[in-house]
This record gives C-alpha cells, sequence and structure tokens, in this order.
C-alpha cells in the first residue's frame, strides 16, 4: 500500500519539479542538467536539491551555474509554489545517481 506524501515531501517534490523547470530555461544547454529529487530539512528552512550532470566533466561549471542562480531560482520557487515560506535552496550533486550509473556500465561490460 502507498502512504499519502506528507506536507514536506509535497513541497520537496514541487521544489524539485520547478527546480528542473528553471535549469531547463536558464541553462546554455553545453550539459544535461537532471533533478533527481529534493529534500527539506526537519526545520524546512533549507532544500537541499539533488542533480546528476552529463557530460560528467561538465559537474564544476554546472554547479557554479546553479550556485550563482539560487536567487533567481528561490523567487522563481515563491511565485511557483503555495507555502508561507519558501527555504534557502542549496545545490549538490547526486552521489547515489552517480554510483547506480557505474554499476550499470561495471554489469554492461
Amino acid at each position: 500500500m502507498i502512504e499519502p506524501m506528507n506536507r514536506s515531501e509535497k513541497i520537496a517534490a514541487q521544489i524539485a519539479e520547478h527546480a528542473a523547470q528553471f535549469f531547463e530555461r536558464e541553462s546554455n544547454r553545453q550539459s544535461l542538467i537532471t533533478v533527481t529529487h529534493a529534500s527539506l530539512s526537519a526545520d524546512s528552512a533549507t532544500a537541499t536539491i539533488y542533480i546528476s550532470v552529463l557530460p560528467q566533466s561538465a559537474e564544476e561549471a554546472v554547479l557554479s551555474f546553479v550556485r550563482r542562480n539560487r536567487t533567481e531560482l528561490r523567487r522563481s520557487l515563491q511565485k511557483r509554489i503555495p507555502a508561507a515560506r519558501i527555504p534557502t535552496v542549496d545545490v549538490v550533486i547526486d552521489q547515489g545517481e552517480k554510483h547506480r550509473q557505474h554499476i550499470d556500465e561495471l554489469l554492461r561490460n
């Protein structure tokens, strides 16, 4: 049985969805930026957005781009998410996704 999402899970899912749209709209499209998921801190003050980047050699440039644009991303979230307070946003590379891709590559070889 699937349990219904609680409020913080719903907000995290909305943040992930809108962040993906923001990155698609604002990036230079030299790299593929995929939002894998987002999470909220226990006090809902900070949201962490997890991304994967292709090619992997562009990760540092993409992280620099998204961190420079965090304020604009937060403003965009404030316009689109019906919440009293939008959390501060941080963006990190999803290491779990990188490990999964590496395992898939090893299994193919």
